[in-house]
């Protein structure tokens, strides 16, 4: 059996062999013509996620080693993916409500289209308030432990209606997780929702039930959960909300309160997500969580942010991949990241969109199943943010100009949310040049998607090679591209 396509200028992407037990849609007969559609997003260009060839595969014979190439195999298959997409906050309810109709509209077509817009199909959002708020507020009253006073009724004013028109707007099918900042006060060993503190033992099970309070209580508005993490960031103490746990803390509290409350409440099958912090401690807390029968069995996935160096677009990525080899079967799932220090003057610098592919090529690379950036939307401010820390979004809005800007980030995302749809399975890609960043994908209808980033100054000519064909393409610098192989 002949192996399929060939793309793109002087790199190579190589499907290795010729006698791979692939869906024989995706590998056409030896006479048949392979066409390859790129799309680049491009610094210094008005290219964004724009169509700038379609190439056509033909035999091409050893590629040489002065050759830049990609080489693709789709006979080695990996993770599957669930989804890409951002978190519908409290703050982007509120940008997004302050705004004409019809820029609501362009922001929900642009997002969650995946004709018209870059197509989400997985979200995040918090259980009561977080810092992307515009204050502290919880779901139940105080000292009532028995949540007799739960009430997502705050939601309702901008939180709930948003998710609902974005859900819509994805077509009626998008997969949504939540998380929580910290329990309420009354909860906790500091008496204070800020600032860190511990869930007071004395709690545990009230606040496990909360967790299924808050469930039931989206699910009766119309908004599925899909799945829960268990805290936003177990081990950092911050100024807005916040709760310290260890990995043993977490475990036990999973073993022995949240996963037996889900169970219980006929909730088993929402996905249970551990550890919701940074690449830097992440096979010490997975290890210390998964290594214990009695808590694995409940936890669906490790949840990860990129926050122990951002601004290099994360240099921890093999942390991520201890976890996938020494847990093949716990799934991998980014849950968090956005560029810092909001500066408005700042919002057209490049590097912000490469921080993003960098961290997305690399974390899927890495047995990644969902990729789930911060807030969608933020304010001329860089917020709504009830402590003042102020960060950047792939789109800001002037609420009082109703002016959208659109930062490259939103394109870099993009080439992926829109091109890899859920279902899709990672294959091999690899790249003979240290400038290249590349991963690849099969979708369930049969294309292979394969994205290129070029990191450099420096045009790259480069061959997209399978099976002894290729098509010759070139990356522009500082570039992004999306191949489509038919």
């Amino acid at each position: 059996m002949k192996n399929l396509l060939f793309l793109s200028g002087s790199l190579i992407l190589l499907f290795a062999g010729t006698s791979f037990a692939v869906n024989a849609a995706v590998v056409p007969g030896s006479n048949a013509v392979k066409k390859v559609s790129v799309y680049t997003t491009a610094e210094n260009t008005k290219l964004r996620i724009s169509l700038t060839g379609t190439l056509t595969l033909a035999d091409f014979g050893q590629p040489l080693e002065t050759q830049p190439c990609v080489f693709v195999d789709p006979g080695r298959t990996f993770q599957t993916i669930i989804g890409i997409g951002g978190a519908l906050t409290d703050a982007s309810a509120e940008t997004f409500a302050k705004l004409p109709k019809e820029k609501q509209q362009e922001i929900l077509q642009k997002y969650f289209d995946p004709e018209k817009g870059i197509g989400y199909t997985l979200g995040r959002t918090n259980i009561h308030s977080c810092d992307f708020s515009s204050s502290s507020y919880t779901y139940a009253n105080e000292n009532d432990a028995a949540l007799t006073s739960f009430s997502v009724a705050h939601d309702k004013e901008f939180r709930i209606p948003f998710i609902r028109q974005a859900i819509a707007a994805a077509g009626g099918q998008f997969t949504l997780f939540a998380s929580p900042w910290s329990p309420p006060a009354w909860m906790k060993d500091n008496n204070d929702i800020l600032h860190g503190g511990k869930l007071k033992p004395a709690y545990y099970q009230s606040w496990a039930n909360y967790f299924v309070k808050f469930i039931n209580a989206y699910q009766a508005e119309g908004i599925p959960i899909w799945g829960i993490s268990v805290q936003n960031e177990p081990m950092a103490k911050q100024t807005w909300e916040s709760c310290i746990y260890t990995a043993e803390e977490e475990r036990d509290f999973i073993k022995n309160f949240l996963g037996p409350a889900l169970q219980k409440a006929g909730l088993s099958e929402k996905k249970l997500i551990a550890w919701d912090h940074n690449r830097d401690l992440i096979y010490q807390r997975a290890s210390t969580i998964l290594n214990d029968p009695d808590a694995a069995k409940y936890v669906w996935g490790i949840g990860f942010h990129w926050y122990e160096d951002w601004t290099g677009g994360g240099k921890l990525f093999d942390n991520v991949r201890r976890v996938y080899e020494a847990y093949p079967n716990t799934h991998l799932i980014f849950t968090e990241g956005c560029a810092e220090s909001f500066n408005f003057s700042r919002m057209d610098e490049w590097k912000w969109g490469e921080v993003y592919g960098r961290s997305m090529i690399n974390d899927f690379n890495n047995g990644t199943v969902g990729w789930t950036d911060w807030n969608i939307l933020l304010d001329e401010t860089g917020g709504p943010n009830h402590v003042g820390n102020l960060c950047f979004a792939p789109l800001h809005a002037n609420t009082k100009t109703g002016e959208l800007y659109y930062l490259n980030s939103f394109y870099y995302i993009g080439h992926f949310s829109k091109f890899i749809r859920p279902g899709a399975m990672r294959i091999i890609s690899s790249v003979s040049r240290g400038q290249l960043l590349s991963t690849a994908f099969m979708n369930t209808n049969g294309k292979i998607v394969v994205i290129v980033m070029n990191q450099s100054n420096e045009k790259i000519s480069y061959r997209l090679w399978i099976s002894g064909q290729a098509a010759e393409t070139t990356s522009l610098p500082h570039s992004i591209q999306t191949l489509i192989i038919e």
